[in-house]
């Protein structure tokens, strides 16, 4: 999955990343409105992290914003703000939970999980497509329950495809999920769609490509 953690204290910010990151998820992380905001502008998210002081506005106003455009992209608040009020004005405005500082960083994970699986409608954590399936919460994929052992990018790519099982998985959306906002070759990411695609054969998944506009991965059983 790719998160998105808005949080302008640094210290807070690495120990969300380092928690988060294991589980097989991409971390972007801003500390300003408006470093949120242009992100926001050109890509999606699985889920965003807000805290609610930030240095160039209140987090309240970006959720608001977020849900007035029609932006349904699942929020965990996390805050020093415990007030019954402070919490009942986030979840009015359409936040999806909200997660009081000092945390534990189990909870922490137990909820991402948790949005992560309701935002995909999913009755537990693992995406699937034919005889292939994923795991998010431990960053393992398998083949007919055996083990398919990937490196990290093939992972990243793997989980961005089963997000978009059965839609055309736009390229920029892949792009980010696996390099982040890091400069790219023009066939980087097919370099790693060329490796999955090995890894797939006689699976009875092929990874499609539509030239322009991404990829799908796609069940010749189905």
């Amino acid at each position: 999955m790719r998160l998105l953690v808005i949080e302008d204290d640094p210290l807070i910010a690495r120990s969300l990343e380092h928690a988060l990151a294991p589980l097989g998820n991409t971390i972007d992380v801003f500390a300003t409105c408006a470093e949120a905001r242009a992100a926001l502008s050109h890509d999606r998210f699985d889920l965003i992290l807000l805290d609610l002081g930030l240095p160039d506005g209140d987090g309240l106003e970006l959720l608001a914003e977020l849900r007035g455009r029609g932006d349904t992209t699942p929020v965990l608040i996390l805050t020093a703000r415990d007030a019954v009020d402070d919490r009942v004005s986030g979840l009015d405005l359409g936040a999806d939970d909200y997660l009081a500082k000092p945390f534990s960083l189990a909870e922490l994970e137990a909820r991402v999980r948790a949005l992560l699986r309701r935002s995909q409608q999913r009755s537990d954590n693992r995406l699937r497509l034919g005889r292939l399936a994923f795991d998010p919460e431990t960053g393992s994929s398998s083949l007919d329950e055996a083990p398919l052992e990937l490196p990290r990018r093939e992972l990243l790519l793997l989980e961005g495809l089963l997000l978009h099982a059965g839609s055309i998985a736009p390229r920029e959306i892949l792009e980010r999920r696996l390099f982040g906002f890091d400069e790219v070759g023009t066939n980087a990411l097919e370099v790693y769609v060329s490796r999955l695609r090995k890894r797939l054969k006689d699976s009875g998944l092929r990874i499609r490509t539509f030239r322009g506009l991404g990829y799908r991965l796609e069940d010749d059983a189905g």
